[in-house]
């Protein structure tokens, strides 16, 4: 009888500690509805698919817009705003070619590049550049033999540094050859540019990017080829094969153009001057569909506020879901949006950004104080069974990082696995078929748990 009495008297205890508490259930419900609902697939389907890609200034970016204020209203938002700013407008203009010329023996050969020209880059003009081609693996090599650059392209052939885990460190060390590479040739009578993608896929996809002149520099024409391109020219320079290239490239800048941040609100209940940001950003390059970069962000985002609205969530924070303008070569939209924020002296008191593709949620980076970093630490248990507890400090992402500058607002990027990002980024590879619908949903469910948590208990 002890025993059982005993039992008794400990039941209430045991059942309180194997009963979820009340964000735990709502957390679920979320998830639930989330991950049997068709309606990130559907959205991301007719972006990509109806759409495509969606470069600051073309016809498509005007349709994605017009797309994503409905989509907005259509996922409940009780305001969709249209915040005007300027963009860029570069267009490709044309078919972008490359080709080489070199001799076997006794016999000229020919061999096909498969490029992409940097976006902002000027053309090559209808008849091209010819040149010899010269090879070299870094900045420090292109500065110690800048008696030899002139009159030449200058093929940057730089690989990731494949023992980095994270591609995305890779990326950050290599990028600057592509940023400004071309003027660095330019600086030493280069009269046009080739690199290597910034990638480590094997394969032919080219991927294209933005680039920066250096104004007081000549501005040559830049383009990027695939590997296997890379390794049949390292084949010609390891034998000592004298190359000649030929570049044809057509791209231009246009006069700035009107573009819009959209964003659709929900009214805080308690404390509406508030705001929180989440967001993704809806131009992306030409070349492909902008899938994962950055049509899964933008889709997430929609889904945020979808689910919210259909569990009939009521914020007690203004929310605000920001398809931003023109990240991919300017981030004018981020610049716009921040400003604006600033002027009117907003309380931006978050912000979330998804732009690193839609692949399976591993956590978030921060960039907040000490006491927000320990309030969002006691919360990882609440993402364990999302497969988002990986909390890093570090950059929330390129949109939100103009918010961090004007107001200090705290800020988180969704981290989802990196390691086939480059694969598909600004290349023609990043279609709808290379993105995983219920890894993307995962992301968006840790996306709507951190906006919920937030929102409800706050940072501080």
């Amino acid at each position: 009888m002890k025993k059982i009495s005993l039992l008794f008297l400990l039941f209430p205890l045991i059942i309180k500690a194997q009963t979820p508490d009340a964000d735990s259930l709502f957390i679920h419900a979320m998830a639930v509805n989330i991950l049997s609902s068709d309606a990130s697939h559907n959205n991301l389907h007719y972006l990509t698919k109806n759409i495509g890609g969606r470069l600051s200034g073309s016809p498509q970016m005007y349709l994605a817009e017009q797309w994503g204020a409905k989509a907005l209203q259509a996922a409940g938002a009780d305001n969709v705003i249209l915040q005007q700013c300027m963009v860029p407008h570069w267009i490709r203009g044309g078919k972008d070619k490359a080709f080489v010329l070199y001799k076997e023996g006794n016999k000229q050969q020919k061999y096909q590049l498969n490029v992409l020209a940097l976006g902002n880059s000027d053309g090559s003009g209808p008849n091209g550049v010819t040149a010899a081609l010269m090879r070299v693996n870094n900045f420090d090599e292109l500065e110690a033999r800048k008696n030899e650059v002139s009159g030449k392209i200058v093929f940057y052939n730089v690989p990731f540094d494949d023992t980095l885990v994270s591609p995305f460190a890779a990326y950050g060390k290599n990028v600057i050859y592509r940023s400004i590479g071309a003027s660095r040739a330019a600086k030493y009578g280069a009269v046009g540019m080739l690199m290597r993608s910034m990638t480590n896929t094997p394969g032919n996809y080219p991927h294209t990017g933005s680039l920066r002149y250096i104004d007081s520099l000549k501005k040559v024409p830049a383009a990027a080829m695939g590997l296997d391109d890379v390794k049949k020219l390292d084949s010609l320079f390891d034998n000592n094969i004298a190359v000649t290239a030929s570049l044809f490239t057509y791209g231009r800048m246009l006069p700035d153009t009107i573009a819009h941040n959209v964003i659709g609100q929900l009214k805080g209940s308690e404390s509406p001057e508030e705001i929180i940001t989440v967001g993704g950003h809806l131009d992306s390059w030409d070349a492909a569909e902008g899938a994962n970069d950055d049509g899964t962000g933008i889709v997430q985002t929609i889904e945020v506020l979808r689910v919210l609205k259909a569990l009939n969530y009521h914020p007690k924070h203004t929310i605000q879901f920001v398809l931003f303008a023109n990240e991919e070569n300017g981030t004018r939209g981020a610049k716009k949006y921040a400003e604006e924020a600033r002027l009117k002296n907003e309380q931006h008191i978050f912000a979330l950004e998804s732009d690193a593709g839609g692949f399976t949620p591993r956590g978030f980076s921060f960039e907040a104080d000490a006491e927000a970093w320990q309030k969002l630490n006691s919360w990882k248990h609440l993402f364990s069974p999302y497969y988002g507890d990986r909390f890093e400090t570090g950059e929330g992402g390129a949109d939100i990082g103009y918010l961090k500058e004007a107001l200090q607002t705290p800020q988180a990027g969704l981290n989802p696995d990196p390691q086939r990002y480059f694969y598909i980024h600004h290349a023609a590879t990043d279609v709808f078929e290379n993105v995983d619908i219920r890894e993307m949903k995962l992301g968006a469910i840790n996306m709507a748990i951190l906006i919920y948590l937030v929102d409800k208990y706050g940072l501080h």
